[in-house]
Parts: C-alpha cells; structure tokens; sequence
C-alpha cells in the first residue's frame, strides 16, 4: 500500500502508546471492530516494539510506527510488522532511512517552507504537526492554493468535536488523534468503550 492509500482506508488514525504490552491486541481488535483499521503505535514508551509485533497479528489491523526520530528505528520497526511510518520532522537522516527500510515515510512539517522542502525530497503526503498550534484549518486551507498537490493528515490538538472540520479541507485524507484511547478506558479494559468511540470516528467522513 501507498501512503495516500493507507490515509484513505481510516478517516482517523489513532496515535496510540502503549504502557503495558497486555493492552495491545484487546485495544486493536478493538478499534478495528469499531471501523478504525489503520494504527500509529508510538515508540514513546518502551513497549512500542513489542505493541507493534502483536498487534500486526489482528485482522484487519494496518499498523504503523509513530513518533520516529533516529535512522535506526525504521528497520526495527519494519522488522516488528510495521506497514508505515510518522515522524514528527524531517530530516537527510530519516530519509535515506525511510528509503532503505521501504517502509512509506509520512513526515511532519508546519510551515509552507517545510512542506516545500518535503515535496522536493518526493514527499507528497505529509502530517501537519502539531496541526492546532500550526493553524489548523486556517493553515490547511490557506495551503492548499499554492500546494495543492499535497495531501495532509493534521495531527495535534484535535478533538472529536473538531475533527470533522479538518476532514472538510480539501487537502485533508484523514486525521489522527489520541481520543480514541483514553488511559482510563485501557487501564480498565473497557475495550467496549473504545470500538464505540472508533465507530463514531470512521463515521466522521
């Protein structure tokens, strides 16, 4: 799969983090009853790795690895199932690595120059990050007249109560957001709670 076909299958993409490695195949099968298939599980804590390796296994699930910042995480990351990657930035490093690891890079930028830059390394969907504090809808469509062959994915401060706003740009494939996970939902296993609140995202669109 492509980026843009990857963006396109969920119209919001959980950006999940995962404390305790128990939690990772009740909260995908979860999400993935709910209608969310496509899954950014961050490397912020320890397990992302091991979440990443077990979820992979679901049905359904397409999981990708968030929050890449160093060269060396792409491999170990495409190693563990991963099928895509986010990073918050870009730079000469991570991309020689996203092109060595084959895994499809979608990178973060803020400003029109940065979107420039990434067009020009051949990086034509791209995450608005953080979208809220970069503009969000203003920003998007205000980006969308000179680089409108950009598609993006906002993430950063979005709500489930703002999200349908970022999905009526033009330039917008998806969004991605951590309301779908609440600690508090995870820690009591109420995976219930979690496909009703992924139903209700992918009916966003």
């Amino acid at each position: 799969m492509t980026m843009l076909d990857i963006m396109r299958t969920s119209s919001v993409i959980p950006v999940i983090a995962i404390d305790d490695p128990e939690h990772a195949v009740p909260l995908a099968q979860a999400l993935v009853a709910g209608g969310i298939r496509v899954l950014e599980v961050t490397l912020r804590t320890k397990h992302g790795l091991a979440a990443i390796r077990a979820m992979a296994q679901v049905p359904g699930a397409i999981v990708g690895v968030g929050t890449l910042t160093h060269p060396d995480e792409f491999a170990a990351a495409r190693d563990a199932g991963a099928v895509f990657g986010v990073s918050p930035g870009l730079t000469p490093a991570l991309i020689a690595a996203a092109k060595s690891s084959g895994l499809p890079l979608l990178p973060g930028v803020m400003t029109p120059s940065e979107v420039m830059a990434a067009r020009e390394q051949g990086f034509l969907q791209l995450k608005l990050f953080p979208a809220v504090p970069a503009g969000g809808v203003g920003m998007l469509n205000a980006l969308y007249g000179p680089l409108s062959d950009v598609t993006f994915c906002p993430t950063g401060g979005i709500s489930q109560e703002t999200a349908s706003q970022f999905l009526a740009c033009k330039n917008v494939a998806c969004v991605g957001g951590s309301w779908l996970t609440p600690k508090d939902a995870i820690l009591a296993g109420n995976w219930a709670r979690i496909t009703e609140l992924a139903k209700a995202a992918s009916g966003l669109r």
